[in-house]
């Protein structure tokens, strides 16, 4: 008798939506990743105001030629549809109406507390694979902010992908973000 062992079902992007039309995940914040459905803890009220001081001062630095996606969608392949905390994507927001949610974006940053392990490795490795060339991660438990840059190949990351560069920086420190031309304070985006 042969036996096989069990595998993950792994669901498409169009699935995860049906579902969703179907409210399978009412009052549930998930995420599509690399085809499994993950349930995201909820949020506090620290994480919350993080969330909307980044996006204050990305839209400060950005000006009006981008848009601050507060927990928009990231359609990076038909397996994977993380939504980030925030990201900048280039144009306005009826650019994205008629069509797909951005495919990639110039600056992606996640609030992180108790995701903060699964944002530095799971996420920062998805992250790199899509091409994101700028990705930080607001750190509440250390009070700082992690820059990751310059994505490259790395086969014993999680998704194939790993940041070459990172750098920490704290309250004191501004930061310039790869596509804008002006800085943030560090200590804008944590509350």
């Amino acid at each position: 008798m042969l036996t096989t062992e069990p595998t993950a079902r792994r669901w498409s992007l169009d699935e995860y939506h049906r579902m969703g039309d179907l409210g399978f995940f009412r009052d549930q914040r998930v995420e599509l990743i690399a085809g499994e459905i993950l349930e995201m803890a909820p949020q506090g009220s620290e994480h919350f105001s993080s969330i909307c001081l980044c996006a204050d001062a990305l839209r400060r630095c950005f000006g009006s030629n981008h848009v601050i996606r507060v927990q928009g969608p990231l359609r990076f392949s038909d397996r994977s549809e993380p939504e980030p905390d925030v990201a900048v994507v280039p144009g306005q927001p009826r650019d994205y109406a008629a069509k797909s949610h951005p495919a990639s974006a110039l600056l992606v940053v996640e609030v992180s507390d108790t995701s903060l392990e699964f944002d530095q490795k799971g996420k920062a490795s998805l992250y790199a694979r899509a091409g994101i060339k700028d990705y930080w991660i607001v750190n509440l438990t250390d009070r700082t902010v992690e820059v990751y840059r310059d994505p490259v190949p790395d086969e014993t990351s999680l998704f194939g992908f790993q940041y070459a560069d990172k750098s920490i920086f704290t309250d004191k420190d501004r930061i310039k973000p790869f596509a804008a031309a002006a800085d943030v304070a560090v200590a804008d985006l944590l509350p």
